[in-house]
């Protein structure tokens, strides 16, 4: 007997045997990433919230032992004082004047010595810039009363001059500027030097403009080290019209009793430009720093 074969038509229509494929595993709304940084988040944010949550205590919660985890009350005194305070606009007002001026002052004369260091040649270059990082490695303790017998020299201990004079231009700046400024391609400067611009019209309508990440960083790193600075003001200043807010914050601990709930306020006051600072440059922040190599 011959065996009867199925017709072409039914050949086409049988399904094809595929091979079973394993269970797909269900993918996260997030990156797995998340898992780790989100606890880690939450916890370097600990002390931000315990002091948010401080500051609106009474002196007797905050000194209460074990500590209230919440209050029992809002409790305002903290910012009543602080903020009844005669001088603390005066701190305020000192401590944004200081960081404004070394703000400026970093981004100024940080983007001329980077530029040079990155696009320049002249005898000694290498040396300067080992020098100059050399320098990044000495310790505040060991320069702080050199520092002070320059100030003394030109008359401005006891003023804001003593704490912006040394800070207008920084090792870490002009490095990092000049980092950023050998990632940019040559050819955009090489052909606006053909077009007949200067040096420095390079530098001011194409290197500035495509440097935004690098002097935003440069602007926050310089704001948050001048800002909460404590130490240099504590030697500069004497006097309690010339304190910046750091410093005038320590007049609220006393040898024999301190105000806590106004130490809280306070901090929570000096924080929020901070963070403010911080937030609205991150994505430069951000940028700048997965940017800019170590290029030598």
């Amino acid at each position: 007997m011959t065996a009867v074969s199925a017709p072409p038509e039914a050949a086409q229509a049988a399904p094809t045997a595929r091979p079973v494929a394993g269970r797909r595993r269900p993918r996260l709304p997030f990156s797995s990433w998340h898992l780790l940084l989100a606890p880690m988040a939450l916890l370097f944010a600990v002390p931000l919230i315990w002091l948010a949550v401080s500051s609106v205590m009474s002196n007797a919660e905050i000194n209460r032992f074990p500590p209230a985890l919440w209050p029992s009350r809002l409790d305002l005194g903290g910012y009543r004082y602080v903020l009844g305070n005669a001088m603390f606009p005066r701190w305020f007002a000192n401590s944004f004047l200081v960081s404004f001026v070394t703000v400026t002052a970093n981004l100024v004369l940080g983007t001329l010595g980077g530029y040079a260091f990155a696009r320049m040649r002249f005898a000694g270059s290498r040396l300067l810039l080992g020098l100059m990082l050399a320098t990044m490695a000495i310790p505040f303790q060991l320069t702080m009363i050199p520092t002070f017998l320059v100030m003394k020299q030109l008359g401005l201990i006891d003023t804001l001059g003593a704490l912006i004079v040394p800070s207008l231009v920084t090792p870490f700046s002009v490095f990092l500027l000049r980092q950023f400024f050998l990632s940019l391609p040559r050819e955009l400067e090489e052909a606006a030097w053909i077009d007949g611009c200067s040096r420095l019209h390079v530098l001011l309508r194409i290197v500035l403009p495509l440097s935004r990440p690098a002097l935003s960083t440069v602007a926050v790193l310089t704001f948050l080290s001048t800002w909460n600075d404590l130490t240099w003001p504590l030697i500069a200043i004497n006097h309690d019209t010339q304190y910046t807010l750091q410093l005038g914050l320590t007049t609220f601990q006393g040898q024999h009793h301190t105000q806590w709930s106004a130490v809280m306020a306070g901090n929570v006051i000096t924080v929020l430009p901070v963070l403010l600072a911080f937030l609205g440059a991150q994505k430069a922040f951000i940028q700048s720093i997965t940017s800019t190599g170590l290029k030598g």
